[in-house]
């Protein structure tokens, strides 16, 4: 089957270049801005709702305006499309899927979105030119992919560094089928303890890293605000973050694409990581650790390669529960590792357990459609799993 896939790379733009980057992310992120006050001050001063051609237009109102007239500097085709991320931001809001769009801040990360029209892309010599913009742009090519593009986005994270993503419509093989099926059960200790015994470690990268960032950040709060020094202790935390973030990406990509490579079904609990981080003894072990996005990455990876991917209700007591004759305790705490079951006399791994249980209600899920009970979920809803 075809599917959307982005391909991402460094880049590094000359000092013109990137003066003119600069320009248009400021510009993209100026219309985003005016858009959501337009939007929100329509809806509370008269009720009103403001749909993507409202504020097209409106937007070419405000370019003809003399103390706007900057914004004609710049291509027009990151504006416009900034003005269709925010329309999309507030349909997922509408719909229940997200909160309410905020304002993009000028430290933050930036980025700006080109269709087809605003580029010019020549794939014999690998060359990519965006409008009014001088020159191509030199690109670190660390893979090859095949097919125009239809959307380019250049983005320049909090540490300075520039990158481009180019999304191609291409078809993805599927890969071949495998005999073997997994359950897997996330925790803290360790980052996935998997149906077959195999537990994998938690890297815990924010934890190995955390004093070296506190340093930094005591650092960046004694500097004078606007000076150049604060500048570059804020630099350097974002350095920190982004080493963080890198680190944690790359793990978790090599462990979804090994479960997928290895598994023809993969059992899951469908976690509610916002809920959970409201917990502030251990919000940080649980961003850290990046449970939504492990799960997340092998979501689209089980579609793009003819995997199946399971997801159980998180109300199952799958740590709970004897994986040799089913017998269910009544309570478990946290810190209890290692339990026996009064029934079978089975001594089971909390987490290894928990995995087995996963791999086998997804399995008859899969099979039947079978659920936990609405009596069971509230049974199970003030104990540990």
């Amino acid at each position: 089957m075809r599917y959307k896939r982005a391909y991402k790379y460094r880049c590094y733009p000359t000092d013109a270049q990137a003066t003119g980057l600069a320009r248009t992310f400021g510009c993209a992120r100026f219309v985003y801005n005016w858009g959501l006050r337009q939007r929100t001050e329509a809806y509370q001063d008269r009720q009103e709702r403001m749909s993507y051609a409202d504020t097209s237009a409106a937007l070419t109102t405000l370019k003809q305006q003399p103390e706007t007239a900057w914004l004609n500097e710049v291509s027009s085709v990151p504006t416009q499309q900034a003005l269709r991320h925010l329309d999309r931001a507030f349909r997922i809001f509408f719909e229940g899927r997200g909160k309410y769009p905020t304002y993009h801040k000028k430290r933050g990360r930036q980025a700006a979105e080109y269709t087809t029209s605003a580029f010019k892309w020549q794939p014999n010599t690998r060359t990519l030119t965006l409008a009014k913009m001088d020159g191509p742009l030199r690109i670190r090519w660390s893979r090859v992919f095949i097919g125009a593009p239809t959307t380019i986005t250049l983005t320049r994270d909090t540490a300075g560094r520039y990158f481009v993503s180019f999304l191609v419509e291409e078809e993805i093989g599927m890969l071949p089928i495998v005999d073997a099926a997994i359950g897997v059960d996330v925790g803290l200790k360790d980052l996935a303890a998997l149906s077959t015994g195999e537990k994998i470690a938690n890297p815990k990268h924010l934890a190995k890293s955390h004093k070296r960032l506190k340093r930094a950040q005591q650092s960046l709060c004694r500097k004078q605000k606007g000076s150049k020094n604060r500048e570059k202790a804020r630099r350097k935390v974002a350095r920190i973050h982004t080493q963080i973030a890198d680190q944690r990406l790359d793990g978790l990509h090599k462990l979804t694409t090994r479960l997928i490579r290895e598994n023809q079904t993969i059992c899951v609990e469908s976690l509610a990581v916002k809920n959970m981080v409201r917990n502030h003894s251990l919000a940080r072990a649980i961003s850290d650790a990046g449970w939504g996005e492990f799960v997340r990455q092998l979501v689209y990876k089980a579609e793009w390669y003819g995997r199946t991917l399971v997801k159980i209700d998180r109300w199952y007591p799958s740590s709970k529960r004897c994986s040799a004759c089913g017998h269910t305790l009544t309570s478990l705490s946290l810190d209890v590792r290692e339990w026996t079951c009064p029934v079978c006399g089975v001594t089971h791994d909390r987490d290894v357990n928990a995995a087995q249980n996963i791999l086998a209600v997804g399995l008859t899920v899969a099979a039947c459609g079978e659920k936990v009970s609405p009596a069971s979920r509230s049974r199970y809803a003030g104990s540990s799993r």
